[in-house]
Order: structure tokens, then C-alpha cells, then sequence
């Protein structure tokens, strides 16, 4: 026989081997083992996980008191070690069953049995123990560490896997204390090259099975398949099966589990899809959960009046509420007196705490939650600070059927990306942009995502205060924002904290701007809360304008069209605002400088730059007027520039009417401020050219005509009261 089949013929029996021993490896015959003394959201991961791709699972330690020490700072894990030594007595004469012992509070898996046994196969080892690049905890044994040509060198026992027999003769070693240190115990049994070769013992140098990622976050990363996601170790171009967040990558993992193990899609992903949610359709108002929600006002707010309103539409039986409301700015008592006047009634038992207590917010923060805490009835507690504007009025219904710990209503500032969490970390504990944070922000990325630090608003069990949060304190820390202590502490109880953006919930009002010195500072909110800004102050019925078929524009007089702008809201505030000022012109020329030359016809007036709302002026021009002009006047496109804006007051006794004129304009805008018959009676217009008038103009509601030279008009006599509008002269 040549030499060449003689080659073939060798080969052909090494695959017949390797076959021979891959039916052996049923997945039936594979147990997963492992340890916890307590169901924390880390095993409950660990567990879905498993559940997902159908492992067998065997946990060991449950209810017991875990006396293994300090792993997460210092050597330990021995506990784990006798107990796995028990478990495995009863397994030790089974030649076909294959054992893996994983950590379950930092650990998920990535892919089913049929992947991991086939890849256990191919190494050709009995026993296999993952690797990382830290020789721990005695870096004094990392040069007898065999050498290797490529992958991880060290042993870490985090994970590790083998065929029954083995890992029982392996762990019947065991002799030592509880909190003695397990993978020193298995280093000396591998370092031992007598043991290694009796069990043919290996590490998984390449993260074929095993991915420790302490050390290798950047050699990982998510691959997004059509119908999954996995993680790719890109320095090896592996798929490994386990993946561990051990020493500092917790929050690492974290993030992973995210999408590992989903069926997602890039365009409407589910994040972490759960069938353990909470239902609360058909359950009558007074068996709803008892809720102690909390209201926190520290700095001036912008919006204040509409946010307090907004508390009263939670859709949510106010039997089952109690309020806490902290407010530590005088400037809004007044608003708080005014609601409270209005609907006391729907609150009972609440308690509002003043400026006058000068409780400082972490105090604050901590009175509230302690109330929480200390009742054994309080289901859940929910905080809210002032900068939140929740619209959806069913978010608290929509937080609990999530069934999570601690969780958030996803929020951020109107077409920005400032939110109310954190996709990652600095190692400093800041704040570190995830690689998914901004396609979470804008919706490209929808689900359930677990974040290390929320805030402004947020959801927690009752029942996780009063155990596993009872003895720490949760806001409190010299040196630290309650904010920041609040999510260092979560997470150092190994809670998870998510937050979900599968709804829409609102959004944040952003407050560093906001100016209390002014009369009504909403009003300059324009720029930095665009949204907040249009409901309050423009007309309800704007929008319509844009609608066909509505006919919600009229034209009284050619080319002058009249339709709503301003609520009345808007109005009001602006006449008082120019009151409040006082420094009408008088009907005279001596406000011509500030007109630049282009009032024809002095009135009695305050211009924008007075009260220092100019550039808001035009901001409100720019995006409410432009686009009516453009609707209405086709082919012209305005520049939206206006040098002459002003309020004009009109009076009997003062100036009553305004003598015929061409405005130096392209066009013009005229806001009635107050309303005909109520508030004064005559006034209105009369456009000369076309003997038309219009008498009877609405508060809120604006004319729009041509300047210059086809609509010579007057001012109609105003005969009773006081007349106010606002005028506009456009692209002069």
C-alpha cells in the first residue's frame, strides 16, 4: 500500500475517533453546576440564560450562609469548592457525563449545549479550565505556568468543564477552610504536571467556550447577526459560549447581557425580553400596590405650574398614593400654595416639607425613602424631580408590570442627548458614553436595558428597601451628589438597575438658564425647551393651520389672512410683562432710535429689546410664522429678520387709533392680546384700498398683510377699555 494511503487511512481513523467520542457527548448527559446563596438579579440572569438554550442546571448553596469570604476584594471561594467536592461523589463513577461548574451572579451564556459540547470535543482534553492574562492570587506561580504560543496563559476557575470522573477525583482534594482560596486550589492541581497529565487537564487559551473578561474588553465585541447577537473575541476570532464578568467588569457584562441571549433586530429590539412581567389590567383600584411617591424640588424650574398639574393626571388610584413633596426653592411656593389649593383633595396623608425647613436635598431624599422602608405596606416607592415632564400618565402602571427592582422611564432633553442615565462608566465611576447609548436616546435601539446609574426618575420594590437596601444608607456621603451615592450603593448590592425606553414617557426640561429675576420666565424658554414652550404659549389650534381641509385660516380682506397663534396664556403674560415694565413710548418720536427709521407712525409702545425678548421674538418668528407665510404667500421664502417688534397699547385717553400708513415691511404681523367686548370695545383695522375692515379680531389670533405699498391702512378707534397687540414688521 503507497505511502499516501497508508496517510489517508490514518486520517480517516482520526476522524472515526473523533466522531466516536462527539456521539458521547450527549447533551442529556450534560449538568451545568453551580453556586449561590441567593437569588440576586445576577443569578436570575444567569438562570434566564440557561433557560434560553435549554441547560440543565444544578444549584448548589441556596439559603445557606455564605462563609467562603470576600471574593469580589480578596481570596476566597473555598465554600464552593466543598460543596462541588459533595455534589460530585454521587457522579464520580460516570464515564459518560459531562460536568461544568460556572458562577452564576456574573455569568450568562451565549449558545446552547449542541455548540459547547461540540467545541469541548474538538480540544481533546478531559478536563478544561477557562484562562485570562492575570496569574491571581499568587502571581508568584506565573512562571511555572506552561508556556503558549497563543491565547490567555493563567487559570481561572470562574468556569471550567469535564467529564464526571475527573472533576470528582479532581475536587475529592479538597481539604482546606471555607474561605481558603479556590483558584489557588486548582492552580497547584494544574501547575502539578503529574495531575495535569493524569487528567488531561487544559486551559482555554483562545475563549473558545470560556470568555473572561477582565482584561480583554477590547479583544470582544457584539456581533449582530439576522435573528441573534453573539460575542465575538476578535483577537482570537472565537464565539465563545460562557461568558464571565469577572473582577471589575461587572457592568461590562451588564451591558452584554442587554442583548445576549435576545432575538433582536436593529431596528426594534426588546433589550432583555422577560417573561416574568406583572399584569395589572383587570385588578380593582383599592388592591393596586400601595406607592409612596416622592416629588423633589431643588433648583428653580422652568414649566413649574405644568409640571405640578401633570402629578394629577397619573393614571393611578389616588387611594393608593402618598405624596411627599420637598421643596427647597421659595421662588415656587407660590406655585405650590396654588396647587395645593386646587387638589388637596386628591392626595391624602401627603406631606409637603418648605424652604423654611432648610432640609438640604440628601436629608430630604432620605425621609422620603425611609418612609417607604419603615411601612411594610409601601409596594413601591417612585421619586421625581421637578426637571421631569412625564406625559405618558400611565408610566407607573407601565414601570411595575416590568416586575424589576429599581428601574427608569427613559427620558431626554427635546433633540439632544442629554438623558436621565448612563449606558457605562468611567473607572473614575463617571460618566462613559456606551456604544448603544445613542441609539437607545433616539430610538433606533428599543427595549429593557440594564445601566449602571439613573436618575430624576425612577421605580423601586418596596420589598428590595426593606431587605437587601435596609442597611445602607442610599443618598448620603460627604463629598458626593445624592445622585451619585444613590447608584454606587445600588450597585454595590449587585442590584440591577434598568431603565426602558419600550415606551414613549416624556422628556427633561432643561432649568441652567432659567431666569426667576423676570416676571414670567417661561416665557424665555423658547431655545433651551422648544416643546414645554409650544404647548404653553401657542395657540391649541396652530397646527390646523397645516391641515387640509380644515379651513381654519380666514381671509377678511385681500391678501390679509388671519389665524391663531399665541394662547392665552401667551397673551396675558406678555401684556403683564409690558406693564409690569411700564415705559410705554407716549405716542412721540422719542423712541425712533430704537425703531431704527422704519416706524412711520409712533404709537404708544414697548419694543422686545426692551423687556429682552428679542432673539425669542425671532426664534418665535422663525419657526411658528415662517412656515404660515410660506403656506400662505407661495414662491416667497422670508428671511424671518425684524428689526421693529413691539406691543402697542391702545386707550381712549391715550392714543385711541393709529392715522393711515404703509408699514416699511414685506409683511406684517398682528397679534391681538386681549379680547374686544371684555377688555375694550372699538379698534380694529381698515385696509384704505380695499375699504375693508376687520373689527372684531381674537385674542391669540394673528392678521398677516403685505407692507410697503398695497395695504395703506389705519388703526380703528379704540373707545372703551385697553386695547394690546403685538406687531411685527418682517424682511423690512
Amino acid at each position: 500500500m503507497s505511502s499516501w494511503c497508508l496517510l489517508c487511512l490514518g486520517a480517516l481513523c482520526l476522524l472515526s475517533s473523533v466522531w466516536a467520542e462527539r456521539r458521547k457527548l450527549n447533551p442529556e448527559h450534560l449538568l451545568i453546576i453551580t453556586a449561590a446563596t441567593e437569588e440576586t438579579d445576577g443569578f436570575k440572569r444567569f438562570m434566564r440564560t440557561s433557560r434560553e438554550f435549554n441547560y440543565t442546571v444544578k444549584v448548589l448553596g441556596l439559603g445557606e450562609d455564605w462563609k467562603g469570604g470576600d471574593v469580589a476584594r480578596t481570596v476566597g471561594g473555598g465554600q464552593k469548592v466543598r460543596w462541588l467536592k459533595k455534589e460530585l461523589q454521587q457522579h464520580s463513577d460516570n464515564k459518560d457525563m459531562i460536568i461544568m461548574f460556572v458562577d452564576s451572579y456574573d455569568v450568562i451564556f451565549a449558545s446552547g449545549p449542541d455548540e459547547l459540547l461540540s467545541k469541548f470535543s474538538r480540544l481533546g482534553h478531559r478536563v478544561l479550565f477557562s484562562a485570562e492574562g492575570f496569574c491571581w492570587p499568587d502571581h508568584r506561580l506565573a512562571s511555572k505556568y506552561p508556556q503558549v504560543h497563543s491565547g490567555k496563559r493563567y487559570l481561572n476557575s470562574g468556569g471550567f468543564m469535564g467529564f464526571a470522573s475527573d472533576l470528582s477525583a479532581i475536587v475529592q482534594q479538597w481539604k482546606y477552610k471555607d474561605d481558603d482560596d479556590d483558584q489557588l486550589f486548582y492552580t497547584r492541581i494544574y501547575l502539578d504536571q503529574n495531575q495535569r497529565t493524569k487528567f488531561n487537564m487544559t486551559l482555554d487559551h483562545r475563549s473558545r467556550i470560556f470568555q473572561n473578561l477582565n482584561g480583554a474588553i477590547d479583544e470582544v465585541v457584539l456581533k449582530f447577526e439576522r435573528a441573534k447577537v453573539r460575542l465575538r473575541n476578535v483577537a482570537y476570532d472565537t464565539l465563545p459560549v460562557v461568558i464571565h464578568g469577572n473582577g471589575p467588569t461587572k457592568l461590562q457584562l451588564n451591558y452584554l447581557g442587554n442583548y445576549i441571549p435576545t432575538v433582536w433586530t436593529y431596528e426594534h429590539g426588546c433589550g432583555i425580553c422577560d417573561d416574568d412581567l406583572l399584569l395589572f389590567t383587570d385588578v380593582a383600584d383599592e388592591d393596586m400596590p400601595l406607592v409612596y411617591f416622592a416629588v423633589f424640588i431643588e433648583h428653580p424650574s422652568p414649566f413649574m405650574e405644568e409640571f405640578l398639574e401633570r402629578l394629577t393626571t397619573l393614571n393611578y388610584p389616588r387611594s393608593r398614593l402618598r405624596l411627599f413633596l420637598h421643596n427647597n426653592v421659595v421662588y415656587h411656593e407660590r406655585h405650590i400654595q396654588q396647587f395645593w389649593e386646587r387638589h388637596r383633595s386628591l392626595f391624602p396623608d401627603a406631606v409637603l416639607v418648605g424652604p423654611e425647613e432648610n432640609l438640604q436635598e440628601d436629608k430630604a431624599r432620605t425621609m422620603a425613602i425611609e418612609a417607604c422602608k419603615k411601612n411594610p405596606e409601601c409596594d413601591y416607592y417612585f421619586s421625581m424631580d421637578s426637571d421631569v415632564a412625564l406625559i405618558n400618565p400611565d408610566t407607573l402602571r407601565i414601570l411595575m408590570e416590568e416586575n424589576k427592582s429599581v428601574i427608569a422611564p427613559m427620558l431626554s432633553k427635546h433633540g439632544k442627548l442629554w438623558s436621565n442615565f448612563w449606558g457605562a462608566l468611567s473607572p473614575e465611576g463617571f460618566y462613559s458614553r456606551s456604544e448603544d447609548y445613542i441609539e437607545i436616546v433616539q430610538g433606533k435601539r428599543i427595549g429593557l436595558w440594564n445601566v449602571p446609574y439613573i436618575t430624576q426618575v425612577y421605580l423601586i420594590k418596596g420589598s428590595v428597601l426593606r431587605s437587601k437596601l435596609s442597611q445602607v444608607n442610599l443618598f448620603v456621603d460627604e463629598g458626593m451628589d445624592p445622585d451619585m451615592v444613590f447608584c454606587r450603593t445600588i450597585r454595590d448590592q449587585g442590584i440591577f438597575m434598568f431603565v426602558s425606553n419600550r415606551d414613549e414617557f416624556g422628556r427633561l426640561v432643561t432649568s441652567s438658564n432659567f431666569n426667576t429675576s423676570r416676571l414670567h420666565p417661561d416665557m424665555w424658554q423658547i431655545f433651551d425647551n422648544p416643546v414645554d414652550w409650544r404647548e404653553k404659549y401657542v395657540h391649541e389650534n396652530y397646527s390646523k393651520i397645516f391641515e387640509d381641509g380644515t379651513n381654519i385660516v380666514e381671509q377678511p380682506c385681500p391678501d390679509v389672512y388671519w389665524f391663531p397663534a399665541f394662547s392665552d396664556k401667551m397673551c396675558d403674560q406678555l401684556v403683564e410683562t409690558m406693564e409690569d415694565l411700564g415705559t410705554w413710548s407716549g405716542g412721540n418720536h422719542k423712541d425712533e432710535r430704537l425703531a431704527g427709521g422704519y416706524e412711520n407712525v409712533p404709537t404708544v409702545d414697548i419694543h422686545m429689546n426692551q423687556i429682552g425678548f428679542e432673539k425669542e421674538w425671532l426664534k418665535f418668528l422663525k419657526d411658528y410664522l415662517v412656515p404660515v407665510t410660506e403656506k400662505l404667500y407661495p414662491g416667497y421664502y422670508p428671511k424671518a429678520q425684524a428689526i421693529m417688534n413691539f406691543v402697542v397699547r391702545y386707550r381712549p385717553d391715550e392714543q385711541p387709533f393709529l392715522r393711515p400708513h404703509h408699514d416699511s415691511s414685506t409683511f406684517t404681523i398682528n397679534i391681538a392680546l386681549n379680547s374686544k367686548n371684555i377688555d375694550y370695545e372699538g379698534g380694529g383695522c381698515r385696509f384704505l384700498r380695499y375699504d375693508c375692515k376687520v373689527e372684531s379680531p381674537r385674542k391669540g389670533w394673528s392678521f398677516m398683510h403685505p407692507g410697503r405699498l398695497t395695504h395703506y391702512h389705519e388703526g380703528l378707534p379704540t373707545t372703551k377699555g385697553t386695547r394690546y397687540i403685538m406687531v411685527s414688521f418682517v424682511d423690512p
